[in-house]
């Protein structure tokens, strides 16, 4: 029988690719995905899209309101920045998005009896968020083995980030190898209501130079 694993999948190019390098490494994936109150929903259509091309277990959507708390671009009536402008840490961050999309992925894990999570946080071509970091993610793994009835009496908790050290270049490349359809995804910050991506957002500008470096075509539809 296959270990189960709870894989967040947004819809966008990275989760996608953490997906398939599950079930490559043998999970029984059963993804989340978390509707948190984003400005388009056209990444979790891309979601459903992804899991099903690729024949997850399980998808479920959870629903969050982080607009009501506001404070982030993604949720928000704050603008969209081009790419490379703005403070280090950026206006599309979105305060305690990806502790509180972990801590579903635990709820679930536990429930489903998985001990592994997987997420597509990257530190290398991404925007600076700080919950994107190494330490962030050894930082959750330490709390969900404190928090959890896994944790203290189980065989314990293990967050995987797969994606934590690759470029984008290299993600889009391991994706292409697991046979990944990158043209099922969305990763705009501000993707219109069919899935089309603006070009000029610091997602956008990352995901095509990470195509353009890996010598990848680049199937994004841009509106």
């Amino acid at each position: 029988m296959k270990k189960k694993a709870v894989v967040l999948l947004s819809g966008g190019m990275d989760s996608a690719a953490v997906v398939a390098i599950a079930q490559e490494q043998g999970f029984e994936v059963h993804a989340m995905s978390v509707r948190y109150g984003q400005r388009h929903t056209s990444e979790l259509e891309a979601a459903a899209r992804v899991a099903s091309a690729l024949g997850v277990a399980g998808h479920k959507v959870v629903a969050v309101d982080l607009r009501s708390i506001g404070g982030s671009a993604l949720t928000d009536d704050i603008n969209v920045p081009d790419a490379g402008t703005g403070d280090a840490i950026p206006v599309t961050y979105v305060p305690a998005r990806n502790t509180i999309m972990l801590s579903l992925a635990l709820g679930w894990a536990e429930v489903l009896g998985a001990n592994d999570i997987f997420c597509g946080v990257n530190a290398v071509d991404y925007s600076g968020y700080p919950d994107c970091r190494p330490e962030f993610i050894a930082a959750f793994q330490a709390l969900a083995n404190l928090a959890t009835k896994a944790g203290v009496e189980g065989a314990g908790i293990r967050v995987h980030a797969p994606l934590q050290y690759l470029s984008k270049a290299q993600i889009a490349l391991e994706g292409q190898r697991l046979g990944v359809d990158f043209g099922l995804t969305v990763s705009c910050y501000q993707a219109d209501m069919d899935g089309k991506a603006c070009g000029h957002c610091d997602a956008c500008q990352l995901r095509a130079d990470g195509f353009a470096a890996a010598g990848m075509a680049d199937p994004t539809q841009y509106a």
